[in-house]
Formats: structure tokens, sequence, C-alpha cells
């Protein structure tokens, strides 16, 4: 039967079931098969932290959430417009963010008495009106998948298990999605599972065949491919950037990457990643704990190395012992931390932004390191060969906050010119800088207040090292007042001077009259900026910026606060940067905080700086 084809310019769709059903291998093949088609995306992961949740239950819903469009997008969307439901459970638990007349599919073999009890519902809501506001769509997703495989060797529960493939076939043929990537991810996956891989074929294929044939989709959906700057892309999530910006950084620096690690959600990516990269120089140690994974990091960095440790908030508590010791001994070291909500172990599969101050001030005594923070998935790349080139240029370790929504959503990214990647040079010494032949290990830099690094073996350069106070220039063990005093000046004036090679903060400020300036950090960038574009389009005033280094603050970032009559900062904690910029700069700064595990909507954010615009008007 002919059916129509009607064009959109966006869509966000999300799958939903238990974390059992591959919600997330089902996103993810749509989201590539979405970046090769070339729409711009964005997606937004949400799983239980447990390996396996109790089945048909609440907290065991696993979903995936992906907004495509033919334009410029910056988040993964406010509200569904499609939900796929593949039990009682998912359509319950994500129900409560589903405009009126979205479209729902659900999964009918799964809506049993027994599962609809189990989750609170007396009645069938497919079937009692409870639904009437949406556009149904009752699918025995389940019933249709086993039939597909009917002629094949596995049994009805192992066949039952390839409805997420059957799922993304008519999703795949609703939206025109590309299958050839589908189906050559598949090829490998299961090459060594003949009969698992046949079946996966044929159920993904069955559910592109039910749409097209059944008279239950009378309409396909298309989104044109959209209008980015020229260029290779890919799509890529942030810790995957963050392992490629690292193995850049090494290789700009000609310095072997080392990676000493614990494995700990959501950061374990990175470790899985830089592992496969051996033939560029790359070692991963995956360490007993916390506090070994970053002494390894820090000892490979006295041996000449790029020192990488990465991390979650419980185990940046751990490191900061060590993390001391770096800033003590002046060593390049990068720490990721991709934070998570907390205190102790909190919700590790859900965001937040509350590691700031602990970034900051986590330490004993005065031990300054820079802080960075990436705005989106694809500047996760960038934020890591920054965080290397600071290292390595100024010898101190450097903090990166990340956070689960970055590390685990997806953007498209251009693939930067290896030409244009920044050279990072380590100038180890080579030869005495002292009189009469001696070596001066704390002798410094004009510029950047940077010590030597002298790699251990070289002739004529021995030098202690270690964590009590050093002498400003022999390196000698010194209690003295007046040099201690002068150590922990230096340490900061060198931590200060980085603000001298940061660029002005850009602002974005179209009209050049806005009383009010939104002011962000991290992972908030997208929602801030959609919802600085509402704003705009209902013809209200506002500024914008983003601050990528949170230590040292841009040397400019006081007179662009000083520009505006109001300051809003939206951050996932309860006012950590509000709190720093008060104090630096006794700006009265008006925080908006929620910390929920989710990221902002935009359209709450739209209305909060509406609320603000409206005061002084």
């Amino acid at each position: 039967m002919a059916k129509q084809i009607e064009q959109l310019d966006r869509v966000i769709i999300r799958f939903a079931g238990d974390s059992g059903d591959g919600m997330q291998l089902t996103g993810d093949r749509f989201t590539q098969e979405t970046a090769s088609f070339g729409n711009d995306l964005s997606t937004l992961p949400n799983f239980p932290a447990e390996i396996r949740a109790p089945a048909g239950t609440l907290p065991g819903v696993s979903s995936f959430q992906v907004h495509f469009a033919d334009h410029d997008i910056m988040t993964p969307g406010d509200a569904p417009d499609v939900l796929v439901a593949m039990n009682p459970a998912a359509l319950k638990a994500n129900l409560g963010d589903l405009p009126r007349g979205a479209t729902v599919i659900v999964n009918t073999d799964e809506f049993t008495r027994r599962s609809l009890a189990k989750v609170g519902y007396e009645a069938d809501p497919v079937t009692d009106g409870s639904l009437d506001g949406f556009h149904v769509s009752a699918v025995p997703l389940t019933s249709m998948t086993v039939d597909a495989l009917a002629g094949t060797d596995l049994s009805k529960k192992d066949a039952q298990r390839a409805k997420n493939m059957f799922a993304l076939g008519l999703l795949s043929w609703m939206y025109n999605r590309p299958t050839e990537g589908t189906t050559s991810f598949l090829k490998q996956k299961f090459a060594g599972k003949p009969d698992i891989l046949a079946a996966n074929l044929t159920a993904f294929q069955a559910g592109w065949n039910f749409g097209e044939t059944t008279e239950d989709f009378a309409v396909s959906y298309e989104i044109k491919p959209a209008r980015l700057p020229a260029g290779t892309y890919r799509n890529i999530t942030g810790n995957l950037a963050t392992a490629y910006g690292l193995i850049a950084g090494s290789q700009r620096s000609g310095l072997p990457l080392f990676l000493g690690s614990y494995p700990i959600t959501p950061a374990s990516d990175i470790l899985h990643e830089l592992s496969r990269h051996k033939r560029f120089g790359v070692r991963t140690f995956q360490a007993e704990d916390e506090i070994a994974g970053v002494g390894a990091a820090l000892g490979a960095a006295f041996g000449g190395s790029l020192g990488v440790t990465t991390t979650s908030g419980p185990g940046m508590v751990l490191k900061q012992e060590t993390v001391g010791l770096a800033v003590m001994t002046e060593l390049p070291l990068v720490i990721i931390d991709v934070q998570r909500a907390g205190p102790s172990t909190g919700m590790p599969t859900k965001t937040e932004q509350t590691d700031l101050l602990l970034a900051l001030y986590g330490r004993n005594g005065e031990s300054p390191l820079p802080v960075l923070a990436p705005s989106s998935p694809a500047d996760c790349f960038d934020i890591a060969l920054e965080a290397t080139r600071l290292a390595v240029t100024y010898r101190t370790p450097v903090v990166v906050l990340s956070d689960g929504y970055l590390a685990n959503g997806s953007e498209p990214w251009r693939l930067p010119e290896v030409a244009d990647l920044p050279v990072i040079d380590p100038g180890f010494a080579a030869e005495p800088n002292g009189p009469d032949g001696a070596f001066l290990p704390y002798a410094r830099d004009e510029r950047t207040l940077a010590r030597p690094w002298a790699v251990p073996g070289t002739a004529g350069l021995e030098h202690r090292i270690g964590g009590i106070e050093k002498h400003a220039e022999t390196g000698d063990i010194s209690y003295t007042p007046a040099n201690h005093d002068l150590m922990v000046r230096t340490r900061q004036a060198k931590i200060d001077a980085i603000a001298l090679d940061l660029p002005p903060l850009e602002v974005d400020d179209p009209t050049g009259d806005a009383r009010v300036l939104v002011l962000g950090w991290g992972g908030t960038y997208g929602s801030i900026t959609a919802g600085v574009r509402r704003v705009r389009r209902a013809g209200g005033r506002v500024a914008q910026a983003h601050l990528r280094h949170l230590n040292p603050f841009p040397a400019d970032l006081g007179d662009v606060l000083r520009r505006y009559e109001r300051v809003v900062v939206p951050e996932i904690n309860l006012g950590q940067l509000a709190l720093l910029l008060r104090g630096r700069y006794l700006v009265d700064v008006i925080g908006y905080n929620k910390v929920r595990g989710l990221p902002f909507k935009a359209e709450e954010l739209a209305d909060v700086l509406q609320e603000v615009i409206d005061r002084d008007e």
C-alpha cells in the first residue's frame, strides 16, 4: 500500500523498557544511523545503577532519548514526541514526561495482569481510556518477534530477546533511517554466533517490514540532513571524546600516555577506550583501588610520561592526598572527574555538577591547581587536550570536571585537522642550570613560573622530590617560615598566571543592550543556550557566556560581570559557582539550582530568564 511521507524539522524519541531489554543498544544504533544520515542530534541515556534491576519494576526502567533535527540543536529535548514502551513499568515511568498528543507505541504482549499489578496499574491503561490524550499504537512486539523467528532453532525465550531489534526496525522505517550500519554492526557483534546474528537481522527486518505493510502506521516521517559547517563528522560520546583528546595530547607533546585508573561509573569507558590504543604508545593500568591508580599516574609523570587518572566523585576524594603531592612536586598530571550524583555512592548513573568546590579546595594546605570543564560531549576532546597543554606547560596537576550527562550523551563531532592542534613542548631539562654545574629543580621559567621537568636517570640532574616543603631553588627540604611563605605564594602565582594565557571570555549579546547575563559552566551549556534562544524568539534581550576555565577564571570575567545589572547562574548543585563569583567579584548573582540527577530543561530555564528580565522592565 502507498503510504504518506510527512516532512518534519525535528523529533524527540525515547526508547524505554527493562534494563535487560536492550534499550541502550537500540537507542545507540538509532543514533548512529541518524548521525550517518547527517542530522544534528543530541542524546540522553538514562539507566539504573544496578546491573540487572528487578524486571518489570519502576526502578528497573532503562531509557534512551534521542533528539534529531534538520537544524542546529543543543539538547536531547525537554519532552519526547514518541515513546516506545516495552512494558507497563516503562510506560508509567515515562508517561508524565509526554506532552498531550505525543505518540505512544506500547508492547501489548507485556501488559499482562501480573505486570500491570507490579507497577500499581489496576486496569490496562491501553484500553481503559487513560491514554486518550495520546496517539497510541498497540503493537504485540514480543509475539511478532517470536513469529518472525519461528523457523530458527532458537527457544522462545531466546527469540523474545530480539524484540528490541524489531522495535528498532519499526522506528527506522517510521523515520526513514539508514539500515546498513546496523546490519554491519550486528554482523560484527555476533560474528561468532551465527544463530543469534540471524535472529537479530531477521527481527530487525521484520520490524521494518511491519511498518511498511501494516495499516496501523499510515505515515512515515522524513527529517532532512542538517546544514552543518563543512567537514568530516562522526557521532561521539563525551567519554570517547575525552579518550581521543588525551591521545591527541600525548601525540602533540611527544609523551607516552599512562593511565592509572580504577573502574567507576560513569568514567570507566575512558579506561576501556584507552586500553584499545597501545599502538599510540598508550599504557593502561587498572589499579586495585583509586589511590593506587593516581599514585601510579603520578609516578609515570615523574618518569617523563603524560600521567592521567580517571574517576568520579567518590574516587576523587580518595585521590586527593596524591593530588596534593602532585601540587607539591609540581609534576604534570591530568585528573578526569566524571561527576555523578552524591554524596557517598549517591545515584551512580545520574548526573550532577557538585564537585566544583571539591576540585578547588578538597586538599589540605594551599594547593591550587587549574580546573576545566567541557561544555558538550564533543568539547570533551578539546578540554582534554587543553588540560594536557596546561599540565605539561605549567608543571601542575589539572582537574577536568566532566559529568554523567556529557560522558554518556552524544552529538556530531567535526574531526579537527591534526595540523591545527596545538604543539605541546615538554621542555625536559637536559643540563644543569645552576652555578658550578649544579641543578636547581625549582628554578622557574620567567613567563610560566614552571620548574624544570627532569627525567630520572639524566646525568647531572639528580634532585630530591617528595611531599615535604622544598627550598625555592635547590629542592632541599626546608622548614624555614620565609621559604614556605614564598613557595606557597609562588605555586599560587603560577596558577594565577594561566589566566594571561587564556582567550577573552566569549559573550553572546546580539543586541548589545541586554541587562541580564546568564553564565553557566560545564554540561549546562546546551540547556542554557536552548533556553536563551527561546527567550530571544519571544523578544527578550539576554546575554550568555559560558565558563570552560574555572580556575583560574578568564582575566576579563570581572569586567564582563559588571556590564550587566543581573547575572543568572544555573547549576546542577546548590550554588557552588555562584558562591565563588560572589566572593571573588562581589556580584550578587542569582542562582538557579536543581539537583535531580537530570539536565535542565530548556523551557524551565527560559521561564527563569524571562522572569528576571521582567523585573527590570
